[in-house]
């Protein structure tokens, strides 16, 4: 009984006082002759197997270790009950709590002085309903506040267990819970799953043939495209793989075809194959927006890339480099060097593409010799152009036309480049960074941070 009465100020309830680590295994299984399974079972009651009924525990359960509210206490007005309202109900018997509404027009008074929002919770009771939580948001948002957080009583997994009665679970019909549990469940559908369905293409279509090489391989990239210029299908072709590889790369071009036709976004395919790198890679032929490519796969999602969503960040060339009145942004004049004019005395520069695609800087001056210059970067990288000078002949002479040979190595290390592509990404652009080189267009190093 002393070890009774030194447990009883520490529980909640007054079953808990009474078990084997109580009054000890020994004690139980000789004196009152329980059996280890039923002291080891979790819904054993103790004072049940002693003979006392469930309302002689419920009354001696409320004297001795109360009702954890104060509803129904002697001396104490119902009108004050307001004053000791919780969030939840208190106890088995306690029935009041603040409404919700309480908590919100609480919120509502504080925040004309307040920049932001209120970190105040609306606490609901574990029988609130969609409707509750609906008409708690909606006023809300009619008393005008800036952030609001609900939370249902139960509804969090790590919230402290409740200390009432497991007895109480079981006066509870099986089928009540069977009954109610459904109901709650599809009170109202929150999503639904609708079958995507293919989305064919025009007989005729639109598109375009893309042709480069990577590495010495001829790669041949052909699109087509929707009534309203979207991408629909694409089709790869090589041009000296084997038979396995071309096998492959049609079956790839096939399922992004299928995956684009069923409403897969590109961005997805872009994001997803973008700087993948295997053989054949390396420098890049023929695109003039590309000219450097960690693999196959990486090359087509660019072209991709640029052509349909725009993503510049891909290509290596920018569309102002691409500008026919485009000017070098590293040309320096070196001393001696003059810039070439007409038969009038009038100096004329521009900037005209061929059928392949390259650029060339053409330039008339009069009959003339050529001159050949070295760009040097750093000491390390040249890069060869033709420039042409002014010789000593007359007025009238022929147009000579020079053309700008730099190749893209060349052309990264002009602009202040290092020259070498990234081992991440593949861009040209690594710059020194200490002892080791640091690439400016996705954050990556040599080896040291």
């Amino acid at each position: 009984l002393s070890k009774i009465q030194q447990e009883l100020p520490k529980v909640f309830d007054i079953t808990f006082a009474f078990n084997k680590f109580v009054l000890g295994e020994s004690f139980c299984d000789e004196v009152l002759g329980i059996s280890s399974e039923e002291l080891d079972s979790f819904d054993f009651n103790m004072l049940s197997y002693l003979g006392f009924s469930e309302k002689n525990i419920e009354e001696a359960n409320n004297v001795i270790c109360g009702t954890m509210t104060i509803e129904n206490a002697p001396y104490l007005k119902q009108e004050h009950y307001s004053v000791f309202d919780c969030a939840n109900t208190c106890g088995k018997y306690g029935k009041r709590f603040i409404q919700p509404g309480a908590h919100i027009y609480m919120m509502a008074a504080a925040q004309p002085f307040l920049s932001g929002a209120i970190s105040k919770t609306i606490n609901m009771p574990n029988e609130a309903t969609l409707d509750d939580m609906d008409n708690a948001h909606m006023l809300c948002w009619k008393l005008m506040l800036k952030g609001t957080a609900v939370y249902r009583d139960g509804s969090k997994l790590s919230q402290p267990l409740n200390s009432t009665l497991s007895a109480e679970f079981n006066l509870l019909e099986v089928d009540d819970i069977v009954e109610k549990e459904p109901l709650k469940i599809a009170e109202k559908i929150i999503e639904v799953v609708r079958e995507r369905k293919r989305r064919t293409l025009p007989h005729r279509r639109a598109g375009y043939t893309q042709k480069a090489v990577i590495g010495g391989h001829k790669v041949y990239l052909r699109t087509g495209q929707y009534s309203d210029g979207s991408l629909g299908e694409i089709f790869i072709d090589m041009h000296k793989e084997g038979a396995a590889y071309r096998s492959l790369m049609n079956c790839f071009a096939i399922a992004i075809s299928l995956g684009l036709q069923h409403g897969v976004p590109l961005e997805e395919f872009v994001d997803a194959f973008v700087f993948t790198r295997f053989e054949p890679n390396g420098i890049v032929t023929g695109n003039e927006r590309i000219t450097m490519a960690t693999s196959t796969i990486d090359y087509i999602f660019r072209d991709l890339a640029i052509h349909y969503l725009d993503r510049t960040d891909l290509a290596q060339v920018t569309p102002d480099d691409l500008r026919a009145d485009a000017i070098g942004k590293n040309h320096e004049s070196e001393p001696g060097e003059t810039p070439s004019q007409d038969s009038k005395g009038k100096t004329t520069s521009g900037i005209i593409q061929n059928e392949g695609g390259e650029s060339l800087n053409k330039t008339t001056p009069p009959p003339s010799d050529l001159q050949v210059k070295e760009n040097r970067s750093n000491g390390r990288a040249k890069a060869v152009e033709i420039i042409p000078i002014l010789g000593n002949g007359g007025e009238g002479g022929q147009a000579v036309t020079a053309k700008k040979l730099i190749s893209t190595v060349g052309i990264a290390k002009l602009k202040g480049y290092e020259g070498d592509p990234c081992d991440d990404c593949g861009q040209l652009t690594l710059v020194r960074n200490g002892t080791c080189l640091k690439c400016q267009t996705c954050g990556a190093t040599s080896g040291c941070s």
